[in-house]
């Protein structure tokens, strides 16, 4: 029996580098009963697999920390903040204190009296923010959320990443401020700017060396996270980015030092202090430190699309107590399933739910792309962020916090976001073993100069110094997962939801796409396109209103369809007195004293109906070889008319099956219809390859065939009945027109229900893999090229040497670039079907 498991994606603090995660993703992957780890850098999330009966997500957070690095626990408490007002004295906040810390699944409650505010924490499961907050108010004192954390772990991650992007940039200054003149100062005189007697090198070459050691210390304090981070990791036998920077900046400092102890000893004074690189490793810090916070401030932006989806749901909503009488502002955070919201004209539904009372239109674009406002009235849903336009809703909340369509929305687009890629395999595995190989190859390079080169050891030391700066795992590690990131934020924002970095990857390969007709090709409602009279006595008017008045009692989609052509019509309808539905064939019932027989030409045949002659079946076989359904009506036992029936191809679908033909994809079409009807609609889609009168069950077969033949298939449908065709499919793509289920279906969902948005994914799959060979290019030819170059080689044929600080510079602009490159994902726009070509 195969042991059960937990997945869970956290967040994890510390990584720095693409050796950092991968790193932890191997020796949890080989750890006994975690089955898998996915770290990703850009996100900075580990997604992991494990046996709860083997460990707890708490021993895998020791696992994780003992390898220097902090796993953020999720939180099963909530903590709060409140704004108090009303408090006069100390009695005020102890009452507070007592009255609200007693509530049941509250664990603390603490208010200060100077600040006038309370911070609480709280078991949601058990208590609710609103309670809370009423409570105090039943003392006589008014409340207000100030703050509200373990709600959504993206905000909170966007809010350290904030600070520690603010506590750099006040780092910055100092670093660059004494980098600047450390830099006039030891190269001043080479550029031509003269130094005055007391500072300049022949004159007081103490004082020159001494002041240019006095300014790197507060360079080298703002950057110490370098040395703090590095070290331990050298010591642990993990060494990092900031390991290469520690050793190469540390070891240009401390033999900087040693010639300023000599120099004071007035040991080979001029050519100690020609001999300093106290500038090297001050700007080398200031540099470095720059391109972090370049690349930290670029990763922050990765995760536009997500704030601008949250940025649509309400802060605040109306509630109704007292039977409706009186309405107060609540935060949306204390909404709770059952409670009746008022949505005023203008206004955005906070919540998923239904409406009870009131008539409106509500601009669901923001889910379903489709322009034109929806009416709702009472028993119609609702779903949260979308626009009230212009009447008065009262809606029953029914979904609330993280069970609302926009939070999980929200939630899919972070889990594909925090998810890898294939591709990304070659770049992790490389980026473990990346570090330790560059600092053996700095020390070799370094040996070979001074030993067999012959070279001085100023020389050799900058050699390695160069070699250990230059080097750069960081735009390996971030190369794919920050197009990722900006890939699938885009497809959100274009309603194209990616589940998963593998399915974006897989898209791009895609040669074959098999479409469903029902529901995905057409608009999946049937509509009556033709009444074709037989009897010469009855109009159309006439044999309409009879048919719909005898289907009005049954539900079948085809009965609706004519019903509501009758009622568009306004006929006047009657109520049958007899009505039996005949499974496979069709109907039979009794309207205005008039037997009726509706349904297929076997029916007819059975029932010994008159006038089926050979015009007759030419009629239907028009209708057939249209792509519609004919059903033949019977009155007393005589044929009066042929009714045609159509699921009508929706308007984009013969541009969209050109471009994608334009793609070089080959299309298929499955459907249940019969093959002149099936060929019918597929000609008029532009589509040759035609399974028909396939059963729900054997879509699956006809994928698994395509596969065999070699075919890279995605698989279209609605997301409902489809669910087997398309988890088999290489990627499967539900249409998302109906929003609940579609989320739960298939490897890509197409939110706006059009097919446009096909298009959209294909390209979009295709785009962020370009975008990710550009950027796995760029950094193995940076790494590939720089690092010799640092070595020396070009030297040996009589180049240049590279200079560490040119070096550092490099290396900081390398994973700034590739984050760069990724960022111009964010403008990516689809190709429109009409001119793909």
């Amino acid at each position: 029996m195969t042991p059960s498991t937990e997945k869970q994606r956290v967040a994890i603090r510390g990584m720095h580098c693409a050796s950092c995660s991968s790193r932890i993703e191997k020796v949890l992957a080989s750890t006994e009963g975690i089955r898998a780890a996915a770290v990703n850098l850009a996100a900075e999330s580990l997604e992991v697999e494990w046996e709860p009966s083997r460990l707890s997500l708490a021993d895998i957070a020791g696992i994780v920390k003992g390898l220097g690095f902090e796993l953020v626990l999720p939180e099963k408490e909530t903590r709060l903040t409140l704004a108090i007002t009303g408090m006069t004295c100390a009695s005020c906040a102890a009452r507070i204190e007592k009255v609200v810390g007693d509530m049941p699944g509250v664990r603390t409650m603490q208010v200060n009296l100077a600040t006038e505010s309370a911070a609480a924490v709280f078991d949601p499961e058990v208590v609710s923010l609103r309670q809370i907050r009423e409570g105090i108010e039943r003392l006589g004192f008014k409340a207000q959320v100030a703050s509200l954390a373990g709600g959504s772990d993206f905000e909170r991650q966007q809010e350290e990443a904030l600070i520690r992007l603010v506590a750099m940039e006040k780092r910055l200054y100092p670093a660059f401020a004494f980098a600047v003149l450390l830099l006039l100062l030891s190269m001043g005189e080479m550029a031509g700017l003269p130094l005055p007697v007391f500072l300049a090198p022949h004159h007081a070459p103490f004082t020159f060396a001494f002041v240019q050691f006095l300014l790197v210390l507060p360079i080298m304090w703002s950057g110490r996270n370098f040395y703090q981070l590095g070290f331990p990791a050298l010591w642990r036998g993990a060494p990092n980015m900031d390991s290469l920077i520690a050793v190469g900046t540390g070891a240009a400092f401390v033999y900087s030092t040693w010639n300023l102890i000599e120099i004071g000893l007035g040991i080979e004074v001029m050519a100690r202090v020609m001999d300093l690189y106290f500038e090297s490793a001050g700007v080398l810090i200031a540099l470095v430190s720059l391109g972090k916070y370049l690349e930290a401030r670029s990763k922050v932006r990765t995760s536009d699309a997500i704030r601008q989806l949250m940025a649509l749901a309400p802060e605040e909503a109306t509630l109704l107590v007292e039977g409706g009488e009186e309405q107060k502002k609540i935060p949306v955070a204390e909404i709770e399933a059952g409670d009746i919201l008022l949505v005023k004209p203008g206004e955005r539904i906070p919540v998923d739910g239904s409406v009870v009372k009131g008539r409106s239109s509500v601009d669901e674009s923001m889910l379903t792309g489709e322009s034109l406002p929806v009416s709702k009235e009472a028993g119609d849903s609702v779903v949260g962020a979308t626009l009230n336009k212009n009447g008065l809703l009262q809606m029953r909340a029914e979904k609330v916090g993280q069970d609302t369509v926009l939070a999980r929305i929200i939630t899919m687009v972070r889990e594909a976001q925090g998810s890898k890629a294939p591709i990304a395999n070659l770049a992790d595995r490389i980026s473990l073993y990346f570090v330790p190989i560059v600092i053996v190859f700095a020390i070799l390079a370094g040996l070979s100069w001074y030993f067999i080169g012959q070279a001085e050891f100023s020389f050799a030391l900058r050699i390695f110094i160069a070699v250990l700066v230059i080097a750069c795992p960081c735009a390996m590690g971030l190369a794919t997962p920050t197009s990722i990131m900006v890939g699938t934020g885009r497809g959100a924002q274009l309603g194209v939801l990616v589940k998963s970095g593998e399915a974006l990857e897989m898209a791009q390969k895609i040669d074959a796409v098999v479409f469903d007709k029902t529901g995905t090709l057409t608009h999946g409602r049937p509509e009556l396109t033709d009444v074709q009279p037989i009897a010469a006595e009855m109009d159309v008017g006439q044999i309409l209103s009879l048919v719909a008045s005898a289907e009005s009692g049954s539900e079948h989609p085809l009965a609706e369809a004519i019903v509501n052509a009758a009622r568009e019509k306004g006929l006047t309808l009657a109520e049958p007195s007899h009505f039996e539905a005949v499974p496979g064939r069709g109907i039979r019932a009794m309207v205005r004293e008039q037997n009726i027989l509706l349904g297929n030409r076997e029916f007819m045949a059975e029932q010994n109906v008159t006038g089926l002659g050979m015009a007759v079946e030419q009629i239907a076989h028009g209708f057939a070889g249209d792509g519609k359904t004919a059903l033949y009506c019977a009155a007393e036992g005589r044929l009066i008319a042929l009714l045609a029936i159509a699921d009508r191809l929706k308007a984009e679908v013969p541009a969209t099956i050109s471009a994608l033909q334009g793609m070089g994809i080959k299309i298929f079409m499955l459907t249940g219809d019969n093959e002149i009807t099936a060929r019918a609609i597929a000609a008029q889609a532009g589509i040759s390859e035609v399974f028909a009168q396939v059963l729900p069950d054997q879509k699956v077969e006809k994928v698994a065939a395509l596969q065999a033949e070699g075919f890279r298939v995605a698989m279209v449908g609605d997301g409902i009945n489809d669910a087997p065709a398309l988890a088999k499919a290489d990627v499967g793509i539900a249409m998302g027109t109906g929003i609940d289920v579609a989320i739960e279906s298939g490897d890509i969902v197409l939110m706006k229900g059009h097919l446009s948005g096909l298009l959209a994914a294909l390209s979009l799959s295709r785009a962020t893999m370009r975008n990710i060979k550009q950027n796995l290019f760029w950094a193995f030819i940076y790494n590939i090229i720089g690092i010799p170059v640092a070595a020396g080689v070009l030297h040996l044929f009589g180049g240049p040497t590279l200079n560490p600080m040119i070096a550092g510079g490099a290396m900081a602009m390398s994973s700034v670039s590739v984050v760069s490159n990724a960022l111009r994902l964010r403008f990516f726009n689809p190709p429109t079907a009409n001119r793909s070509h």
